[in-house]
Parts: C-alpha cells; sequence; structure tokens
C-alpha cells in the first residue's frame, strides 16, 4: 500500500499540469478528460491489484475469489475503456498517456522499493 500511496501523490503533480496543458492547447475537451481517466483508471487497477496481491501473500494460495475477482476487475476495465472509446468520449492517446504516467510511476516506486531491500 506504501507504493500506491506515492504514486498517487507523485502522479497527481504530473496529471494535474499535464491536463491543464491539454485543455489550454487543444480546442477539443477530448484529451483532457482521457488522460483525467487514463489516470483514474490506471490507479484504480493499481489499487486492486495491491489488495489482491497482499490476499494472496496473507492466504499462501491462489484461492477462486482472488481469480475470479481479478478476472471481473480486468473485464470492468475493458469494458469501461471500450465503452468511451466507441462513443467517442475521450481521446485515446489522452488515456493512453494517463496509464502511462501510472505505469512510469509504478516502475519508478518498485526500482526504489527493490534497491533498498
Amino acid at each position: 500500500m506504501e507504493i500506491l500511496k506515492r504514486v498517487i501523490k507523485k502522479s497527481i503533480f504530473i496529471v494535474l499540469p499535464a491536463t491543464a496543458v491539454a485543455a489550454f492547447f487543444v480546442e477539443s475537451q477530448k484529451l483532457p478528460l482521457g488522460i483525467l481517466l487514463g489516470w483514474l483508471f490506471g490507479i484504480i487497477n493499481l489499487r486492486q491489484l495491491t489488495k489482491n496481491v497482499e490476499g494472496l501473500v496473507g492466504t499462501g494460495k491462489a484461492t477462486v475469489k482472488l481469480v475470479f475477482l481479478s478476472m471481473t476487475r480486468l473485464l470492468a476495465l475493458f469494458a469501461a475503456i471500450f465503452a468511451l472509446i466507441y462513443y467517442k468520449t475521450v481521446n485515446v492517446f489522452g488515456l493512453l498517456a494517463g496509464f502511462t504516467i501510472v505505469f512510469v510511476l509504478i516502475l519508478v516506486e518498485g526500482a526504489k522499493v527493490g534497491k533498498s531491500q
């Protein structure tokens, strides 16, 4: 959970200025909305992943409940992204930018934790 908190804190300082710049320079509001939703989906996905890992480490084995929740989470994420793109609510590149910000910060924080141990 510590990595999740650090990723959220650091990503806010990147996502908000990126969204403001996108809103200022791009006339369409799809790109800033895409950046925010991509970031939000990335954070929600990371949060659920940390809960699943904690549950997996605590029990010592993969339970049917954890596998079912993981598959349900991925299906819901896919359905939400598909619906947003299908109805042209957001820009695909904005979603990718939001996801990328979270992904890069996960790698950076994970490297810091790995280096300290």
